[in-house]
């Protein structure tokens, strides 16, 4: 069981999972960010990819993406930075990209890299659920990592079934069909599909993404999943934020409008 699996054993709501752009605003505040988070009390981190051409991101994600590449951040200088982050805290993290990247650095060597840096599990929206199924998914697995599989509105409940019997982490449900970005309130149309979703009674714990952005948002969807996602909004708090430990502590304390936490 890794720590997303435990997590989800221990914890069946009110998750929040924050994603950040690696190597954004800075190229050296991956790791700060990473700890600020665990310390603000958040449950799950995704660590974001950056790429020239991602293909479901909104603007305020794609341009941290853009800008942290212009600062340097490559796929080893964030293993080295995840691998100094991990010395100083549990907390479960997951890494979020494009297929491509991973093509590009080696499909074998990325997936042992992550294992060996403490990565708990990965978000490949381009990933085909075939080719998972039967090229990558014996090696994931024998390496103890979790893929998460997106499901929209759209999606087949036919897929659905089999994104569940295949997922070993927690399903990310995409609220709308768009791309990511904050969105001021969540829909009659989106509780509808939440609640088509309830009735299906998988297997896996589910975690809703695209459009959370605020405590009101965030309640709403944990009324209808473990938990939820959070991206743009929290990169805007970064962009504009003092610096990032104080940007972190201030947003998710607006999320959970509660006591900070801690979580070492």
């Amino acid at each position: 069981m890794n720590r997303i699996q435990q997590l989800f054993a221990d914890k069946q709501e009110d998750i929040l999972n924050i994603y950040f752009t690696a190597g954004y605003p800075n190229l050296e505040d991956t790791e700060p960010t990473i700890l600020a988070l665990a310390e603000a009390g958040v449950d799950l981190i995704e660590v974001g990819m950056p790429y020239s051409d991602p293909l479901a991101d909104g603007p305020t994600i794609q341009e941290s993406g853009t800008a942290a590449i212009r600062n340097g951040m490559t796929l080893d200088k964030l293993f080295d930075q995840i691998a100094s982050a991990r010395q100083h805290t549990e907390i479960p993290l997951v890494m979020m990209g494009y297929f491509n990247q991973v093509m590009q650095y080696g499909e074998e060597r990325f997936f042992r890299k992550v294992k060996e840096v403490g990565v708990d599990g990965l978000i490949l929206p381009d990933l085909p659920v075939y080719e998972f199924e039967q090229f990558y998914r014996d090696q994931i697995e024998s390496l103890g990592l979790s893929v998460s599989f997106l499901i929209t509105p759209q999606t087949s409940e036919e897929r659905i079934r089999q994104i569940d019997k295949l997922s070993k982490g927690f399903i990310y449900m995409v609220s709308n069909s768009s791309i990511t970005g904050a969105k001021k309130e969540i829909t009659q149309a989106q509780l509808d599909y939440f609640n088509r979703i309830n009735a299906m009674q998988l297997d896996n714990p589910r975690l809703i993404g695209f459009g959370i952005s605020s405590h009101e948002t965030f309640r709403t969807a944990c009324k209808y999943a473990n938990g939820a996602i959070i991206g743009s909004a929290f990169i805007k708090a970064l962009r504009d934020g003092k610096d990032v430990h104080t940007a972190t502590i201030e947003f998710v304390g607006k999320i959970r409008k509660s006591e900070v936490g801690s979580r070492k």
